[in-house]
């Protein structure tokens, strides 16, 4: 399953240079990733009362084009279950089609302990297969 989300950049996305500040990408790819478990139902102040804490792993992401103060930007989710413990989300920013950023984010499941925990099945049954 893939989710798209729209953002408008703002001042405050930006750096001195009037482009998006790159660490502000990773602000809107957390924003996708939360629409996109929201977008089945349950939102993550509903996933994290239940006893689940899906934290970030890991990041690697590849930055092509800036956007600028007042473009539109989408970011497309998909999330691929890598082992029944990680999850990696897929995620794309575009500007009117053209992927302006690409990244990996590999996720793990938390109980309040903060030990390490299965993802529940709810998450993993709309997971795309390997």
């Amino acid at each position: 399953m893939e989710q798209r989300v729209s953002f408008k950049v703002y001042y405050e996305d930006t750096d001195s240079l009037g482009v998006v500040y790159y660490a502000n990408y990773f602000k809107f790819m957390e924003r996708g990733r939360s629409e996109f478990l929201s977008g089945e139902g349950r939102s993550i102040a509903d996933w994290n009362a239940a006893g689940f804490a899906l934290v970030v792993h890991s990041v690697q992401a590849t930055f092509k084009r800036p956007a600028v103060l007042g473009d539109t930007v989408d970011v497309v989710t998909t999330l691929r279950m890598q082992s029944v413990y990680r999850g990696r989300f897929h995620q794309r920013i575009e500007r009117a089609g053209e992927v302006l950023v690409e990244g990996d984010v590999d996720v793990v499941c938390l109980n309040q302990d903060n030990s390490l925990i299965e993802f529940p099945p709810e998450i993993a049954d709309f997971a795309e297969r390997p």
